[in-house]
């Protein structure tokens, strides 16, 4: 691999990526050819590298990218005043799925240790939820976790309470701002000091409570969406059992999530606790029989056991967060490794956040094994793109402002390295959302780009494993399922070690590729599966949650 100073993507695209800010006036090698540059172009940004007249299209990794909306001269920097979002055309054509996978060898026969089962699906963690079917219930969550999660071990005691409690004590010595100002944490890490506590019940990894706004008020649609939704957490394969609260007069009905449940496990057999409010003699009964309740089916869950399981059982989900103009470049195309292996291994891989897989349709569309499956995914695209335009959106306004100050300065442009994380294996299956994932292979499953409702469907999908890319930094978590976070730069990983687990920067600096680092994020993943290594969001207990109101959010 080189480290020059810029990167050509594909040969025939016609813009080209800075990997270090340079300077007006400079001469960098592009494809056999010098380019001086006619202005400053950041790290991470793009340059022309030939002269374009306004409405003429830009490439960047093989595919459209953009528009210039006025003349663009050889050497110019890119940037949201001399270009605009645009997509080349797609259609259903004939499937050439010709796919040759990676050499996974060093991983045949390997296996991690999880939480078998009687689907036959395998968690990588045990973990019991408490949920609600509306909104009017959150209130008596949050009662049940001040009543139980300190009780049963699973608070965690980070460095800011002893700081608080240093502050009272300073203030309450006769400290003014200047002696508060001169306290620090007590800990150097990155973490903080932990209670010293065990969970009274160790086969149970923790208790999550999945609060949301949703469960009434709204359509049916929106009450079905959620009770699919909840349904996949409550039967997820690293959920041991559940608690779930109703009202009683609510859409989200009791009937409806158990339909729901029924139909992605049925014959389901793990715990199942449900309390209504409207139906108690008053809320105190229910909330003691809930609590109770709740207790116990965790006492009977806690001495689960890890036991060995082929790395077929590995459902994993690729998401991207924080997005820089690198992202495309090195963490997301090793993220794309590892979803070539664990494909070739047996596994299921999710591509989610179809907004931020505009522009790439037609390739992603050429890799569904079949024409209904390519028709089905350009028909959710295109149903998707009409919501946003319907209420004045499109998706060319998903960028954020950090993405377009770090060189993503359109959609298509962000998409294509986006896409990288889902690797180049065949599409085997297109889910709507709330979908669940009943095949091998890679699956592209609608939802948001939004990093948290993406991650929320995926989990619901039954993703007992995510990878999260990140240029910017972001924490994000899930409540059932752990998160690896790869950085893009190794200045991230290092200004950001307390939410960073893998960092990809070697690609930048032109030290490894792609699929080097790919084998060494799968050997952590299988540690992490395992239970031996606990990611960051995971310590930080990150547990991020937002259910995807099917209206529309880019």
């Amino acid at each position: 691999m080189s480290a020059a100073p810029v990167l050509l993507l594909h040969p025939h695209d016609d813009l080209a990526v800075a990997l270090r800010d340079l300077a007006a006036g400079d001469s960098v090698p592009v494809g056999g050819a010098e380019v001086v540059l006619r202005a400053p172009v950041a790290a991470k940004h793009k340059f022309a590298l030939r002269n374009f007249r306004k409405g003429e299209t830009a490439k960047l990794y093989g595919v459209t990218v953009g528009r210039a909306v006025r003349d663009i001269a050889r050497g110019d920097w890119i940037h949201t005043g001399n270009l605009e979002h645009a997509t080349q055309g797609c259609a259903v054509r004939e499937a050439r799925c010709e796919w040759i996978p990676p050499g996974v060898s060093r991983w045949a026969g390997a296996t991690f240790d999880g939480y078998r089962r009687r689907d036959g699906r395998v968690g990588t963690a045990n973990y019991w939820i408490v949920v609600p079917l509306v909104f009017c219930e959150n209130r008596n969550l949050l009662t049940i976790r001040a009543a139980l999660l300190d009780a049963l071990g699973y608070s965690r005691a980070g460095p800011y309470q002893a700081f608080a409690q240093d502050l009272i004590h300073t203030w309450r010595s006769g400290g003014g701002p200047e002696a508060l100002a001169a306290l620090r944490l007590r800990d150097s890490g990155p973490n903080g000091p932990e209670s010293g506590r065990r969970p009274l019940f160790p086969g149970v990894d923790g208790l999550q409570f999945l609060l949301h706004e949703g469960g009434c008020g709204g359509t049916q649609d929106d009450a079905q969406a959620l009770c699919g939704l909840l349904a996949g957490y409550i039967t997820h394969p690293n959920v041991a059992g559940a608690t779930v609260l109703s009202l009683g007069c609510q859409h989200a009905q009791i009937a409806l999530i158990e339909r729901e449940i029924a139909l992605r496990e049925p014959g389901y057999d793990r715990p199942f606790l449900v309390f209504e409010q409207q139906k108690s003699r008053s809320e105190r009964n229910m909330m003691e029989d809930a609590i109770r309740s709740t207790f116990l089916g965790i006492a009977g869950a806690g001495d689960s056991r890890r036991e060995p399981a082929g790395l077929e059982r590995l459902i994993a989900g690729m998401e991207c967060g924080g997005s820089d103009g690198f992202s495309g470049i090195s963490a997301n195309p090793v993220i794309g490794a590892v979803a070539d292996r664990l494909t070739a291994l047996g596994a299921s891989v999710i591509l989610s956040e179809f907004p931020e897989l505009c522009g790439v349709e037609q390739e992603l569309a050429d890799r569904c094994v079949t024409r209904e499956l390519a028709a089905r995914y350009l028909d959710l695209m295109a149903r998707y793109q009409e919501r946003a335009v319907a209420v004045g959106s499109g998706f060319h306004q998903n960028p954020s402002h950090g993405n377009i100050q770090d060189g993503l300065i359109t959609d298509a442009m962000k998409s294509a390295g986006a896409a990288k994380k889902g690797g180049t294996a065949p599409v085997t299956d297109v889910l709507d959302y709330p979908g669940w994932i009943t095949r091998p292979g890679l699956t592209l499953l609608c939802t948001p780009g939004n990093d948290v409702e993406s991650t929320t469907a995926m989990a619901g999908a039954g993703a007992n494993l995510m990878f999260f890319s990140t240029g910017l930094g972001t924490p994000t978590g899930n409540p059932v399922t752990p998160v690896i976070k790869i950085s893009t730069t190794s200045e991230l990983a290092k200004r950001l070690p307390d939410i960073i687990d893998f960092d990809a920067g070697a690609v930048i600096r032109g030290e490894r590729s792609p699929d080097e680092l790919g084998g060494e994020l799968l050997d952590l993943c299988i540690a992490v599966a395992s239970g031996r290594v606990q990611p960051a969001a995971v310590r930080l207990g990150q547990a991020d949650f937002i259910p995807w109101k099917r209206g529309v959010s880019l």
